[in-house]
């Protein structure tokens, strides 16, 4: 695991979207592992401009989100479904719709969803490379603090800390939604290789928490040490002071 200090935001969303770029261009099949949140809005911004400057056929890249709130549907304008269409899909249609997967936070039966996700999942991966924020608690995806480490993709109860985070996103805290479907800690690490971005002085403490610490089920994001290929990318606000 080697945490590299970019300096801003954006230098360090530009060389995550040209990671991102070499990947699809070197290789027309990839299999990518997205996530969402306000960390990640600036890399795809600059993803999208390097796929439009080069024209880029991504029509059989393969995608596959990280999460979805339980309760919300696809059109809902705070899913993630609404979120990756905004961000990356729409901006750049070539994608194929039918290989843009997000999970089904509104499923009849949440579980067997979970299951259909994860077997998916291992059908058509692995995941070439999978892109990661950090909770300020230590979450990966909404893989809270308590977490199993051998999770499969499942359904979590969000904590409080993390619904207050999200809130920000919705007229109130009431409004945002209490579960989620995940990828599971074990699912993540099937990636060949996983980049985990972090900006702002609020993430030092879980950076911190990330560095100083063996796996650790209080907190989720240590799993990456069981991981041969982890790169994380900072800003001055989030690196560790030590």
């Amino acid at each position: 695991m080697k945490i590299t200090n970019l300096g801003t935001r954006a230098n360090a969303s530009f060389y995550v979207a040209c990671e991102l770029y070499k990947q699809m261009s070197q290789q027309s099949h990839s299999k990518l592992g997205l996530a969402t949140g306000g960390t990640m809005v600036d890399m795809y911004q600059f993803l999208v401009d390097l796929l439009h400057k080069n024209q880029l056929d991504v029509s059989h890249i393969e995608t596959f989100n990280l999460d979805e709130y339980v309760g919300l549907d696809a059109q809902h304008d705070q899913s993630y479904h609404s979120y990756m269409n905004q961000v990356l899909f729409k901006q750049y249609p070539n994608f194929n719709p039918s290989l843009t997967h997000v999970p089904n936070g509104n499923a009849d039966d949440l579980n067997v969803e979970a299951q259909r996700y994860e077997d998916l999942i291992n059908q058509q991966g692995p995941v070439d490379i999978q892109i990661l924020g950090i909770g300020e608690n230590g979450h990966i995806g909404f893989n809270e603090p308590g977490t199993d480490i051998n999770s499969a993709t499942h359904v979590v109860n969000l904590t409080e800390s993390t619904i207050h985070a999200n809130s920000r996103y919705f007229d109130n805290e009431n409004e945002v939604p209490k579960q989620a479907i995940s990828m599971g800690l074990s699912t993540i690490l099937k990636a060949q290789r996983i980049i985990l971005l972090a900006f702002g002085e609020k993430k030092r403490a879980a950076i911190e928490q990330l560095t100083q610490n063996e796996v650790n089920s209080e907190i989720p994001a240590s799993i990456l040490h069981a991981h041969p290929n982890v790169e994380i990318y900072v800003d001055d606000e989030a690196a560790p002071k030590s």
